[in-house]
């Protein structure tokens, strides 16, 4: 390899870091990662509230842990959905 290709590929994985990914795609669509943590969020306290639910069917509290994880994530994904259209179709309209 010739030294101008090595600068080039050392640029390229240091702007590739997982860090740097993580932080580039919060920018690009903050309501993915949201979700995303949301999900986890709903998912952890259904698994701590598994052990205290009471008299409640385990097959029941795991169907109302589900639907809410899931609509925590597509509520998440659909304001991000709103927001991307936003910032395509009013704020940059002027082009």
């Amino acid at each position: 390899m010739s030294p101008s290709q090595e600068s080039v590929f050392s640029d390229y994985e240091a702007e590739t870091s997982q860090t740097a990914k993580l932080i580039k795609k919060f920018k690009e669509t903050p309501f993915v990662p949201i979700g995303m943590g949301g999900f986890a969020g709903v998912v952890a306290y259904g698994l701590y509230k598994l052990k205290h639910r009471g008299d409640m069917k385990m097959s029941l509290h795991l169907i109302h842990m589900r639907v809410a994880a899931q609509g925590f994530a597509v509520g998440a994904l659909t304001c991000g959905v709103l927001y991307s259209m936003f910032q395509e179709y009013v704020v940059k309209p002027k082009e």
